[in-house]
């Protein structure tokens, strides 16, 4: 096998959480190909947990050789014929009344100097660089799109009901929409994929606490055990990446 990023280091782990009692996430870990994803699944267990390791298996199958732009063109075309996948074979049935089956996603790629980030839903990436902290990725949610309007104010978002809802995601219609951003990396930068359930309840200096420590495997770590010793209501998964 061909190592792609020999530079690159990464830890990964999914949890249900204290709460329910199955798992929709699903995660991919392979350093040696240069690339790394979180996928959040929403349709209840079955269809969620179906939609998000659909996504991380044939993004797993993509060829890893090639420049960037070669390589990042295979993942937005595996995602969209992922897309074209769900909202096809999902049909309405006595034992499936509610004809939603989807997945966040959130994948980084990365050949020589260069990375790119892509998704969809509220699954995020963060970069901690020289002691500070980006979130590259923008959440496709109702309360990241109210904030962009200046529908509402953050407190008045804050307590709206449906503001987790998503505007966009794998499988949930005909028609997916990617964002997409390049960037260059340094040795020292440390990435954080991670599904909403990891980051929603911990504080906010929780994140730079972790990402600053020696180790993916330490950040790792520490953000689990933070995530986990508070109410921890939806599955939590995280990927960290160190160059």
């Amino acid at each position: 096998m061909t190592v792609i990023a020999k530079a690159w280091h990464s830890a990964s782990r999914t949890d249900a959480g204290k709460v329910r009692s199955g798992n929709e996430d699903a995660i991919l870990d392979r350093p040696e190909l240069g690339l790394w994803a979180v996928a959040d699944g929403m349709g209840g267990h079955r269809n969620g947990a179906l939609a998000s390791r659909l996504i991380v298996d044939r993004l797993a199958e993509q060829a890893c050789e090639g420049p960037l732009a070669t390589r990042l063109a295979a993942i937005r075309q595996c995602l969209h014929d992922v897309n074209r996948q769900l909202s096809q074979a999902l049909t309405v049935t006595t034992d499936c009344p509610d004809p939603v089956m989807g997945s966040t996603v959130i994948a980084l790629v990365v050949a020589d100097d260069r990375a790119a980030c892509v998704w969809a839903g509220d699954s995020r990436c963060y970069l901690w660089r020289g002691g500070r902290l980006y979130q590259l990725s923008r959440d496709h949610s109702l309360r990241q799109q109210l904030l962009d309007e200046h529908a509402m104010s953050a407190e008045q978002v804050a307590a709206h009901p449906a503001a987790h809802a998503l505007t966009r995601a794998v499988g949930a219609s005909e028609r997916l929409q990617l964002d997409i951003l390049e960037f260059e990396t340094y040795p020292g930068d440390t990435l954080l994929l991670c599904s909403d359930g990891l980051y929603q309840d911990l504080p906010a200096d929780a994140l730079p606490a972790a990402l600053g420590l020696p180790s993916a495997s330490l950040v790792l770590r520490r953000l689990f055990d933070e995530a986990l010793t508070g109410p921890a209501r939806d599955n939590l998964s995280a990927v960290v990446v160190r160059r």
